[in-house]
């Protein structure tokens, strides 16, 4: 500031001494020199005050600048966190599925494998019923041949020939 007061001053002096026209008397020179005295003087007075207020004024603009990018930075954060968190439920979702889906096919394994063994089991069961059904229709068929043979008088067997028979039978 002090040297646009000194190029001010060196601006003027020139003019102030060529402004001078022939014959008329100007009072220019009393009028600069009183104006930078007063320039001076003001400058004395509120240089120090201007600064303060300039000076504050940039540190207030700087600490709404430094709370902004705080906010701004705090923001990111969340941002930056919720997509953290949106990634590991995309990859907990995909676990479970596949667990589900591994689940499901075990559980379908484990339903084919109790289905085929009751069908096995069923096929025994049938099968053993049909033998044992088997079985009494042979008896069934036996005693009534037995039976006819007993009691028709055409064929004559004896005791023992009927006890053969019946070993044979059996064996």
């Amino acid at each position: 500031m002090k040297k646009l007061l000194l190029l001010t001053l060196l601006a003027l002096a020139p003019v102030a001494l060529f402004a001078n026209s022939e014959g008329a008397e100007t009072d220019i020179i009393q009028r600069t020199v009183n104006f930078v005295i007063f320039a001076g003087i003001l400058w004395y007075l509120l240089a120090d005050k201007i600064k303060a207020f300039f000076a504050n004024r940039t540190l207030e603009i700087q600490a709404e600048l430094d709370k902004v990018q705080d906010t701004l930075k705090a923001s990111q954060a969340k941002v930056d966190e919720a997509a953290a968190k949106l990634e590991n439920a995309k990859k907990l979702a995909a676990e479970t599925v596949e667990l589900a889906k591994s689940e499901v096919a075990a559980l379908k394994q484990k339903v084919a494998n109790a289905v085929d063994n009751e069908i096995a089991q069923l096929n025994r069961n049938f099968d053993d019923r049909i033998e044992v059904e088997t079985r009494k229709v042979q008896r069934q068929i036996v005693e009534e041949i037995l039976e006819e043979l007993l009691k028709s008088d055409n064929i004559s067997l004896s005791q023992d020939e009927l006890a053969n028979i019946v070993l044979k039978k059996v064996a």
